[in-house]
């Protein structure tokens, strides 16, 4: 797949279009640079074609699923992917019969694929996007057992009357127990600690 072209044509607006049609794109995926804008010349002496050169822009989702599948080669899995998109978020659905490892224990590996893909995704596009990485319906396996969990330690700090410490979690997570958690008038939540080791506090309020 070419990434860039430059061509010559009777003006520049001839040259530009033969070059988006060569590279397969619209203007808009194009960052088009104008070399020399041509001579008519009089009775064709002295005339010059217009010369442009015209770069294929990276897509950041295009860029971020190059970025997984060449990660999971090297962890020796063949990965196919899925996009979903929307408004601002994109979620990305990894599918594998090694699929397990691309989650790792407690989704750690996940999250960790999850952030860098993020950092590649801002790196490529102008207006941001959230991206989400699910794996075998991984996501709401885990808002499920964080829910159960939070109830739980809710309790604990209840019957205890001491803060209950959650293990450090990425801030979407934190996000989904303060959730489950926001409607009860009994018990509070509070983060503590800097990223990436960052936990939930669980306090009785009485």
């Amino acid at each position: 797949m070419n990434e860039e072209i430059t061509l010559t044509g009777a003006t520049v607006k001839e040259a530009v279009s033969e070059a988006l049609v060569k590279l397969g794109i619209s203007e808009e995926r194009a960052e088009i640079s104008v070399l020399d804008e041509g001579k008519k010349g009089f009775l064709g002496i002295g005339s010059r074609p217009a010369k442009v050169q015209v770069i294929r822009k990276k897509d950041a989702i295009e860029e971020v699923d190059r970025y997984l599948k060449d990660i999971a080669r090297q962890m020796g899995v063949e990965l196919t992917t899925s996009t979903q998109r929307e408004g601002k978020i994109v979620t990305i659905l990894l599918e594998s019969e090694k699929v397990a490892l691309l989650i790792g224990k407690r989704g750690q590996t996940l999250n960790a694929l999850q952030t860098l893909t993020q950092l590649i995704a801002n790196r490529y596009t102008e207006q941001f996007v959230t991206i989400v990485l699910d794996a075998e319906d991984y996501r709401e396996r885990r808002r499920v057992t964080l829910g159960q969990l939070a109830e739980r330690k809710a309790e604990q700090a209840l019957r205890t009357r001491r803060p209950v410490k959650l293990e450090p979690m990425p801030s979407f997570e934190r996000k989904i127990i303060h959730s489950a958690l926001t409607s009860r008038r009994d018990i509070e939540t509070h983060s503590e600690g800097r990223e990436p080791h960052r936990y939930l506090v669980i306090t009785a309020k009485y």
